[in-house]
């Protein structure tokens, strides 16, 4: 898994996440990382909300349930040996 870092907004913090799979649905990019490389660590859906004019992608969480389900089922269909609830 690639390990990427990600500055958080507004406070600037700087996250580490382990990239697992990416998906594009609806022209939305997506990314299904997760917080540590182990089979126990906690996995998030992240959503690239940059503009066509911005130089550098920006992620937020999903958190919309509707959009959560849909994109985690298309995460599912690609990763069959991995546990995505």
């Amino acid at each position: 898994m690639e390990k990427v870092k990600f500055i958080t907004y507004p406070d600037e913090t700087e996250e580490t996440f382990y990239i697992i799979a990416d998906t594009r649905v609806n022209a939305t990019n997506y990314l299904l990382v997760a917080d540590e490389d182990s089979d126990e660590a906690l996995s998030f859906i992240l959503r690239d909300t940059a503009k066509d004019t911005d130089s550098e992608s920006r992620y937020e969480i999903v958190e919309d349930e509707t959009e959560l389900s849909a994109v985690a089922a298309v995460f599912r269909e690609l990763l069959d040996d991995y546990d995505i609830e």
